[in-house]
């Protein structure tokens, strides 16, 4: 395959200040030297900063449409409204700022391209409405890559696996080995209506059927399961795996810490769900963003991304165009 030749014309500079489990925010800055400056604030437990600098590449901005190179700006779409989605969209303490792992990623790849990024905050259902009609270039909010959403319009470039896992106690001895198996004796709480409560309850009625048992357990909301997980009256609890990164970084430090006990792709065991970068399909955007992401994984950048926000184990080797999604059934 042809190298490709990285001729950077400017710089972004994107400072990772890692917070408290109270959180924080993200503001964007020239500088003199027409570098620019993110703070980024994840809610984790681990306040080293780390920063991380991003070259605008030359190849790949030729890429992106011109009328979006006339205007200088990539506008992200977020659908964190009403009260956002810790840790990957979220409001930050100055209560305007949205910050987050899914719109800092989005402030990268805006770096990559040579565009300011204009990070804007909607609803879920206006975040694709808006996309279709073009007022967002990007949306970065943890868009699971479906069919329905393919012919529905849009083009994806994914960049992070879309996981489920499992939430125990940090004393645990239980790991998730991938199968239902390894759930047979154990009392595992989920959210009612949830994509992960239906997997959950397929795998209860295959160990009844083998005579085997999974207690199932909801509660009315997450502190009503954690009090349940913290007491031993339940053995794990089954959720979105970011939020259970975040919140085993929030109980780090305290008197009942929590631990990933293993995960499990969203989309089942057939296929492997992802997440991406979204766009209306066909307006010539989603291989500037998918080449962008790519520069981000193989110069190291989207590793420590990941890190900050303790999603390591969702990592993908390449920002797949327009990957296989979760099918029609199950979209």
């Amino acid at each position: 395959m042809r190298r490709r030749s990285l001729l950077p014309l400017a710089a972004v500079t994107v400072v990772a200040l890692f917070a408290g489990a109270c959180g924080g925010s993200t503001q964007a800055a020239t500088n003199p030297d027409g570098t620019d400056t993110v703070n980024v604030a994840a809610n984790t437990s681990d306040e080293h900063p780390v920063t991380l600098t991003v070259p605008t590449v030359a190849e790949i901005r030729a890429k992106v449409p011109k009328a979006i190179l006339d205007r200088g700006k990539l506008v992200i779409g977020v659908g964190a409204l009403p009260s956002g989605f810790p840790p990957l969209a979220y409001v930050g303490t100055d209560q305007r700022t949205l910050t987050g792992a899914e719109p800092d990623l989005g402030r990268l790849v805006a770096g990559v391209l040579g565009l300011e990024p204009d990070v804007q905050n909607a609803s879920w259902q206006n975040l694709f409405v808006r996309l279709q009609s073009g007022q967002f270039d990007a949306g970065f909010s943890n868009i699971t890559v479906t069919e329905q959403r393919k012919q529905q319009g849009f083009d994806f470039a994914a960049y992070r696996e879309d996981n489920l896992g499992f939430e125990v106690k940090r004393t645990s001895t239980w790991n998730f080995d991938g199968t239902y198996e390894s759930l047979a004796g154990k009392t595992v709480a989920v959210d009612s209506g949830t994509n992960q409560e239906k997997i959950l309850l397929e795998w209860k009625n295959r160990l009844q059927a083998e005579g085997r048992k999974l207690d199932v357990r909801n509660f009315a909301d997450k502190n009503s399961t954690y009090l349940a997980l913290d007491s031993g009256r339940i053995d794990a609890y089954f959720a979105p795996n970011p939020g259970i990164a975040y919140h085993a970084a929030q109980t780090a430090s305290t008197p009942n810490p929590t631990r990933s006990a293993g995960k499990y792709s969203g989309a089942g065991a057939t296929l492997q769900g992802l997440i991406a970068a979204t766009t209306k399909k066909g307006n010539g955007l989603v291989e500037a963003l998918s080449e962008a992401i790519d520069y981000l994984i193989q110069h190291g950048q989207y590793k420590k991304w990941l890190a900050a926000y303790g999603l390591e184990n969702e990592a993908v080797e390449k920002a797949a165009v327009n990957p296989p999604g979760l099918p029609l059934d199950n979209s």
